[in-house]
């Protein structure tokens, strides 16, 4: 099992990290990708991927709900950063509209840069989207080629699925809509393509129902809940889990493509 989108970096996890790993192992985790959300948390991220090499694949990028704390050279830094991790990947990027107080134009700004170094890179890159669909969708479109890009833990709907299914998006399914409010989320994951699905945690937020987290507590959600998670989204939408695992290597090893437009 790959775990497609978590923070391990998170403060929550400091002085369980070695053992959160080990669980991870013994039930079945063989890799994360494990995403930055700002420039205070790279060096944490890479951190990890330097102590486990064959188990974090890292990811580096400025959030939507961070771009107002961004240093004026923060993409120098942040190519940095991906020059230093030939693998890694760009995000967690994007654009939201949900959080108070954004500023949806200069959110564009730091995620039209970071799409542009992802493709340049030809580096895979997770988008995160929170009601701002119409300006995302209208930002890759007007794009000649894209980057790789995976719609973590998406929540839009049916309509908005295939639009982005035209655009060779893949998306994770986060164990949170295991709850029984967040079945029309399930229905959705069902109209989408197989071969495009991927698993995520989202640890430690996202937390997915009690019976779905054997590890961890109510306060933050344990990245080795991925096994009962991505067991029970097999079950949902009848896919072998070994498709899971090919889905998040081709979305992370694969190639830039042109958008359809």
């Amino acid at each position: 099992m790959i775990d497609s989108h978590n923070h391990l970096q998170d403060a929550r996890f400091d002085g369980h990290r070695r053992e959160i790993v080990s669980v991870m192992r013994d039930v079945g985790v063989s890799s994360c990708v494990v995403n930055g959300t700002e420039e205070s948390d790279w060096s944490a991220v890479a951190k990890l991927a330097e102590t486990w090499p064959e188990f974090v694949r890292p990811s580096f990028g400025v959030h939507p709900w961070k771009v107002q704390g961004r240093a004026e050279s923060w993409l120098e830094s942040l190519r940095g950063f991906l020059d230093r991790f030939p693998d890694a990947g760009v995000g967690e990027i994007g654009l939201d509209r949900w959080i108070e107080g954004h500023d949806i134009e200069d959110q564009l700004i730091v995620f039209r840069n970071q799409l542009d170094l992802a493709v340049e890179l030809d580096r895979p890159c997770t988008i995160h989207c929170l009601r701002a669909w119409g300006p995302l969708l209208k930002e890759l479109t007007s794009h000649d080629v894209l980057p790789r890009f995976l719609m973590h833990s998406f929540g839009g709907s049916e309509e908005t699925a295939k639009k982005f299914v035209e655009l060779g998006a893949w998306f994770s399914f986060s164990g949170y809509f295991l709850h029984e409010k967040k079945e029309k989320v399930v229905e959705v994951f069902r109209s989408i393509p197989q071969d495009r699905i991927l698993v995520e945690t989202d640890a430690p937020d996202m937390l997915p129902p009690e019976k779905f987290r054997p590890f961890g507590d109510d306060t933050a959600n344990h990245p080795a809940n991925l096994a009962r998670i991505s067991e029970r989204l097999a079950e949902l939408l009848d896919i072998e889990p070994e498709q899971l695992v090919a889905n998040t290597n081709r979305w992370w090893f694969g190639k830039t493509r042109e958008a359809i437009v």
